[in-house]
């Protein structure tokens, strides 16, 4: 397979220049069969979207281990910064270094959404020489996953306004307590509350309603974590919808609805193959954000991977605080996974930016922000250690580092006993990740911890809550609006309570103001409404400002991209 070159002088002036889409059309990826080989899958197993992309039968998640004991790696990262902290990068460039030193591994992750595409990100697929490619068709349409997602949640919609407009096949759906809305991948801050059956009795009943982004779809997150058809069905079925008038509940299963959903996502439930910019094979598969849903890629895509490879390395989205914690309570829980090692990203900038450092600024040494920011790196290490796991520190490594800010990380690292390795794995792929590989590979070959989940699902719905927020989040403790209070007890009426919890929370802190950076203390979480994903299997309690439909931002990353009539595309990166 074709392998990237190596880079001589990471310093040179036309190295420093190119953008990551740049870099990745110097690449000439291999065919999708040769990389589906390497995993052992035939290629007329292979459903292939052009030569580059493939999904993979269900078949394969069920199939014999190829290998003894494969080992499962999750990364998350401290949180995040306006620097930007090269969590995905950091993954893609593990997989490279375990498969440079003799293993056989592979990368999956999530989906972008074009909605921090077009926004802020301008692409989510890893940078510089730890890339999965093709970036340009992975970032935009890829293979019609979030499409058919957005459909199949769209149709559940259209059915419930129907079926208040029926006459004859109504079920008295009370249209005030509807909790389902429709979606749409993009960011779009003015679809957030809207009025829906306006023009006469021909176009439908009236009613207050709104979009959100459809990764945050509770389609999307069933997407996630079902294990096969079957189960994608049934968790469809079971989505809660509203009470009709007597107060009675209504499901999905009651609109007839779930069959119909399943058959839209017949292609997207299957995992999409790909490649790293080295040959590395890569599952990208589902696409849910961490801050407003679980964060984590799917069940099926980290299942096929650990039948197939003999390490899967796997991210999960924004800092341990909000993915990572999600991953291990919800995913881990409902697939039985455990992994065998953690891998937390840190960067000298994002700590400066944690101990007071303005952005413009993050490029000039300062030692004594650094020291005030780490604070935020020592809580994401003691998270991990909450679940019976221990992290491994990989400080992703920018240009503009000083030696001695390094070298201070590492030390306080190893303060902590915690080990920790300089990944320079956007200048030199694989290559800059060896030392972190070795790492792994000897934390994951001598896995003698018990993964823990932090809470039982029996527990009490606040319970759980406070447990999150007092042990993961550090707060002194939790308030509730009144309509997280009526929230509450609908759950109990529901019988709902031992659902898992998926809290919608701010990833720029710990807590749910994003203005405390560092390691904030003494501060309260502030419940403001519990939305039910029942066919998920969780609830979302919402917190702060958090949306579940975002806006964009005052100079869209949409501005820098373009086409030109070749048919190239230009400003992802």
């Amino acid at each position: 397979m074709t392998r990237c070159p190596a880079v001589a002088n990471i310093e040179s002036e036309d190295f420093r220049i190119m953008t990551d889409i740049e870099i990745a059309k110097t690449v000439k990826m291999s065919p999708i069969a040769e990389v589906a080989a390497v995993l052992g899958i035939e290629t007329e197993d292979l459903e292939l979207y052009g030569k580059y992309k493939a999904k993979v039968p269900l078949v394969y998640k069920t199939r014999q281990a190829r290998f003894d004991n494969p080992k499962l790696i999750l990364v998350s990262a401290i949180s995040p910064t306006p620097a930007g902290e090269g969590k995905t990068t950091v993954s893609i460039g593990l997989s490279q270094a375990l498969n440079r030193i003799g293993r056989q591994a592979t990368v999956v992750l999530r989906e972008p959404s074009l909605g921090p595409v077009f926004g802020i990100k301008g692409g989510a697929t890893g940078g510089g020489y730890s890339q999965v490619l093709p970036m340009e068709d992975i970032n935009l349409h890829f293979t019609g996953d979030f499409a058919a997602i957005e459909k199949a949640h769209n149709l559940l919609a259209a059915l419930i306004d129907n079926n208040i407009q029926s006459k004859s096949r109504s079920l008295n759906l009370d249209p005030r307590t509807i909790s389902w809305k429709r979606v749409m991948d993009m960011n779009d801050r003015s679809l957030r509350n809207v009025v829906v059956g306006l023009g006469g009795t021909t176009s439908g009943v009236p009613r207050e309603t709104g979009f959100d982004i459809t990764a945050a779809s509770e389609v999307m997150a069933i997407l996630c974590l079902s294990d096969n058809i079957e189960d994608l069905k049934r968790r469809l079925g079971n989505i809660f919808i509203g009470y009709t008038f007597d107060k009675k509940p209504i499901y999905a299963r009651d609109l007839k609805a779930h069959g119909a959903m399943a058959a839209l996502l017949k292609d997207a439930i299957k995992p999409n193959l790909v490649q790293t910019i080295d040959g590395t094979p890569a599952f990208v598969h589902g696409g849910p954000f961490a801050n407003i849903a679980q964060g984590t890629n799917t069940v099926i895509a980290t299942k096929t991977s650990l039948a197939l490879s003999e390490y899967t390395v796997t991210e999960a989205g924004f800092g341990f605080d909000l993915g990572a914690e999600k991953f291990l309570d919800i995913k881990c829980r409902v697939a039985g996974l455990t992994p065998q090692a953690v891998v937390l990203v840190a960067t000298v900038r994002a700590l400066k930016y944690h101990g007071g450092k303005q952005l413009k600024e993050l490029k000039d040494p300062d030692i004594e922000a650094l020291k005030k920011g780490i604070v935020n790196l020592q809580k994401h290490i003691e998270n991990i250690k909450v679940f019976n796991l221990e992290p491994v520190v990989a400080v992703n490594k920018f240009t503009s580092d000083s030696q001695e800010e390094l070298d201070y990380i590492c030390s306080r690292c190893r303060e902590m006993g915690v080990p920790v390795s300089i990944a320079d794995v956007w200048a030199q792929g694989g290559a800059g990740a060896v030392e972190l590989a070795e790492i792994i590979v000897e934390k994951a070959t001598a896995h003698s911890s018990r993964f823990k989940p932090l809470y039982e699902l029996e527990d009490s719905v606040e319970r759980k809550i406070e447990t999150i927020s007092r042990k993961i989040y550090g707060a002194e403790a939790v308030d509730y609006t009144a309509k997280a209070k009526s929230a509450l007890k609908r759950i109990r009426d529901l019988g709902l309570e031992n659902l898992a919890i998926c809290m919608a929370k701010t990833q720029k802190s710990l807590s749910d103001n994003p203005e405390l950076l560092g390691r904030p203390k003494d501060f309260v979480i502030t419940v403001r409404e519990i939305e039910i994903a029942a066919g998920a299997g969780f609830l979302i309690p919402i917190t702060g400002d958090i949306m579940r439909m975002p806006g964009l931002p005052e100079e869209p990353a949409s501005e820098r991209i373009d086409i030109d009539d070749d048919g190239n595309i230009h400003g992802l990166f």
